[in-house]
């Protein structure tokens, strides 16, 4: 009984230990997890074309190559679109926010209440750059900043070598790890494993193929009803769908202010409700059932947890890892669950006749 008391506070004393360090070495992990994340990603497909004969190196060099032409083609081709969209609308900031004044005044008059406590247009003059200057600004002040803009040479000079020679050598990684697990365990830890990898692949290549969807759906669907944002809404939508429910609500809100602010008509708010919908039906019964089926099972709640809990204890990185620790704890606590129904202390002879609260 000493002795498992003992491995307890040794493992719970690793963790510890573990969430520590990686607190303290957060600002410089971001191209290690990425580089981790990308090689998880990338190593079932080498797999597959190692059986097709072909060498490790080989299959490692061209999905390499493979990622690294999508991710290239994704920065040159979608970061300047969003980028003239949000120039685009710092411009018509102030616009927007006159209309939501004028807004928010005729339905207080409407309701009795008095509106002119906030003023919209004002706090989009203070608080938003002028337009056309938006990237310059950016840029200016990334150039300006010596930490900055060191961190961001570090970030893309090392994320593609951490994540060229962590493919290569994922394998012979996991075999280690495994190796060093206690042989009493490793059955256990076997079972855990596979079905964290079931679970956080499921989220890590399903849900992105989801959020990538959707994005697409929203803002070729919001362009196809004549919203001048639709690229920049359907981005956030997208994104912001890893959480149920919660890119759909913000990026209806979003797009309806904005769809009302350009053309002055809340009934054919219809068009930008029909758009949504049918997102929502295409992820429901096509999207989410093909690409991640029901192997994540995270409540949405926990979801928002995790990300804001990672945010708050270890910063951005800490955000990068929220789901997938999360989603291997959700394993972890589920075999504790079963471990403790089929101990003694659950299945105690002496039976309680009480009934459950309400």
């Amino acid at each position: 009984m000493v002795l498992k008391e003992s491995k307890l506070w040794f493992y719970l004393a690793l963790v510890i230990a573990f969430a520590v360090l990686i607190n303290l070495l957060s600002p410089i992990l971001a191209p290690f997890i990425f580089g981790a994340l990308l090689a998880y990603l990338g190593d079932p497909l080498i797999d597959r074309l190692e059986t097709w004969k072909l060498s490790r190196g080989f299959a490692v060099a061209c999905v390499f190559i493979v990622l690294v032409v999508i991710i290239s083609l994704l920065i040159l081709l979608l970061v300047p679109m969003l980028q003239s969209q949000i120039d685009g609308l710092i411009e018509r900031a102030p616009e927007i926010g006159d209309w939501l004044d004028t807004t928010a005044t005729q339905l207080g008059q409407y309701f009795g209440v008095n509106a002119d406590a906030i003023n919209f247009k004002t706090l989009a003059k203070e608080y938003l750059p002028e337009a056309g200057n938006a990237t310059k600004d950016f840029v200016k002040a990334v150039f300006e900043s010596g930490g900055a803009l060191l961190s961001g040479i570090v970030f893309v000079t090392l994320t593609p070598v951490i994540t060229f020679y962590l493919m290569r050598d994922w394998d012979d990684l996991v075999e280690r790890i495994y190796d060093l697990i206690p042989r009493s365990m490793k059955a256990t830890a076997a079972n855990l494993a596979k079905e964290s990898d079931s679970m956080v692949s499921a989220f890590l290549r399903g849900q992105f193929l989801v959020m990538t969807g959707l994005g697409t759906i929203y803002s070729v669907g919001l362009s196809f009803v004549g919203l001048q944002f639709a690229l920049l809404v359907g981005f956030i939508a997208g994104v912001m769908s890893f959480i149920p429910y919660l890119g759909t609500a913000v990026g209806l809100i979003l797009a309806g202010v904005l769809f009302v602010a350009q053309y002055q008509d809340w009934i054919a708010l219809w068009k930008v409700a029909l758009v949504f919908a049918v997102g929502q039906t295409i992820e429901g019964y096509l999207l989410t059932p093909l690409l991640v089926g029901d192997r994540i099972g995270l409540h949405p709640v926990a979801v928002i947890f995790a990300v804001l809990a990672g945010g708050q204890l270890f910063g951005f990185v800490g955000i990068l890892l929220a789901l997938p620790v999360s989603a291997v704890l959700a394993v972890v606590l589920r075999y504790v669950v079963k471990q403790y129904k089929e101990s003694h202390l659950y299945n105690d002879e002496h039976v309680s006749t009480a009934t459950p609260p309400d």
